[in-house]
């Protein structure tokens, strides 16, 4: 038996390969008082560029770009940028001429000044809901108690604070599920008379079907664009084409996760808020240089920083590591590109850094060749077990974990920042000649002492 060309409620075959037959899904009650479970997905607009505008009034208004490592594409765009006709990752010295015609500011990646814009939208988010979850640096998953009248009072208070006490602007999406939230997302920032929050609850079935029939399948959150290929070839062209679908027949071709989006179309939450960040699976730092190395002592530099904080990450989560990979390579556009890479496995679980520097060197260091220009060395951990379940045994006399290394690193960059000690070269405050080129940074105003805002009253 063939398998069927299309996918509807009633499981039916198209032979024209459309649906063939539809019971619409069940559409959020359009009562304004009726309550209801509201999820919203707070999105910070044009992150990076609106982080570059809080200590710099002047660049309001202003198209923005923001650099990827050394300098080298567009990664981030204001809406000026974007309607100056600057494209997403456009290699930077190849349109810097243009774009400075057309009195476009360009900005270096500014990791330290996100983060902790990022922490602070967190913080401040939690003093209004119960349930948060992070999905990405610019974007939460909140739940909204109370009714759709509350909902929505919260969410512009919400947005007005976080105006007001930190500087970013934000889009708030409302609606009974995550994949619902999304969308109406879209719409709190393509219809300016939302005022940029859009809650799904307020519109009545007829009017949520002629929003999902304006929305390619493609653009729904979970599908892709892989997926929306199969789907257009079943003859799902739009969202509300795959919420009338049949969960079942769904699940059946593509498994549960789609089958999840379907149900989710119809607001049903099937992706509950997950409050407890996950633990990485795999903890990576990997950076490009500005400078090319070439000796055993520049790897070492590098090594000495990269295992430190990758130790710093994995203390974190309260893990330990059984192994570990590092790498270095060549650069891919020139001849003769190549790339070593090793992997270590530890006797015992460990995030000391010490431990990690001496395997990382010991087993890179003899790959390096001196005739090579290396552009990109990496490190990753893996292979985790959880520190506290975790004992030990001491047979071998005293190790460096005893001493407790990594955590007095972690207690004094907390308090005096992560320059401020280090091993070896990571703990050097001035730059080496292969660190990561950002040459129009912009001051790290909320992490560094000498670089605070200067503010002038007249």
């Amino acid at each position: 038996m063939s398998e069927p060309n299309a996918v509807s409620e009633a499981g039916a075959v198209s032979e024209a390969g459309t649906v063939s037959a539809r019971t619409p899904g069940p559409a959020p009650d359009a009562t304004p008082s009726a309550p209801q479970s509201a999820i919203a997905i707070v999105d910070a607009n044009n992150f990076y560029a609106s982080c570059e505008r809080i200590f710099d009034p002047s660049l309001e208004g202003k198209p923005i770009v923001v650099l990827s490592n050394n300098d080298g594409c567009v990664i981030a765009r204001s809406e000026e940028a974007k309607a100056a006709g600057i494209p997403m990752g456009a290699p930077w010295q190849a349109i810097a001429p243009e774009a400075a015609m057309k009195g476009v500011v360009a900005r270096s990646s500014n990791y330290e000044l996100y983060g902790d814009i990022n922490a602070r939208t967190i913080e401040l988010l939690g003093r209004y809901t119960p349930s948060q979850e992070v999905y990405s640096i610019d974007e939460s998953f909140i739940r909204l108690p109370g009714n759709r009248g509350e909902a929505l009072a919260v969410a512009r208070e919400i947005r007005v604070a976080m105006r007001k006490l930190i500087g970013i602007p934000v889009s708030i999406g409302i609606a009974p599920s995550k994949t619902l939230a999304k969308l109406a997302n879209r719409g709190s920032k393509s219809e300016p008379s939302l005022g940029g929050v859009c809650h799904l609850g307020t519109y009545g079935r007829e009017q949520l079907s002629g929003i999902l029939s304006s929305i390619d399948v493609g653009d729904v959150w979970g599908v892709g664009r892989k997926m929306a290929a199969k789907y257009v070839g079943l003859g799902i062209r739009t969202a509300l084409d795959l919420r009338e679908s049949s969960p079942t027949a769904i699940r059946r071709r593509y498994g549960v996760v789609q089958e999840r989006v379907v149900q989710e179309l119809r607001g049903i939450d099937c992706l509950p808020i997950d409050e407890v960040p996950s633990e990485r699976e795999q903890i990576q730092f990997s950076r490009s240089f500005a400078v090319p190395i070439s000796t055993v002592q520049e790897l070492e530099e590098v090594l000495s920083v990269y295992t430190q904080r990758a130790s710093a990450r994995l203390r974190s989560q309260g893990s330990l590591a059984r192994a570990m990979s590092c790498y270095a390579a060549t650069s891919p556009f020139r001849e003769g590109h190549e790339s070593h890479a090793v992997s270590v496995a530890f006797p015992e679980p460990t995030d000391d850094p010490v431990v990690l520097f001496r395997a990382a060197a010991a087993a890179l260091g003899p790959q390096l060749r001196s005739d090579l220009k290396y552009v990109r060395v990496g490190v990753s951990l893996f292979e985790f077990v959880a520190r506290d379940s975790y004992a030990a045994l001491d047979i071998f006399g005293e190790r460096s974990e005893d001493r407790r290394v990594g955590e007095a690193l972690d207690a004094v960059a907390a308090r005096f920042g992560r320059e401020s000690l280090g091993l070896g070269v990571a703990g050097l405050r001035g730059g080496r000649t292969w660190t990561m080129r950002r040459e129009m940074i912009s001051p790290r105003a909320t992490t560094h002492w000498d670089e605070l805002a200067v503010v002038k009253a007249e």
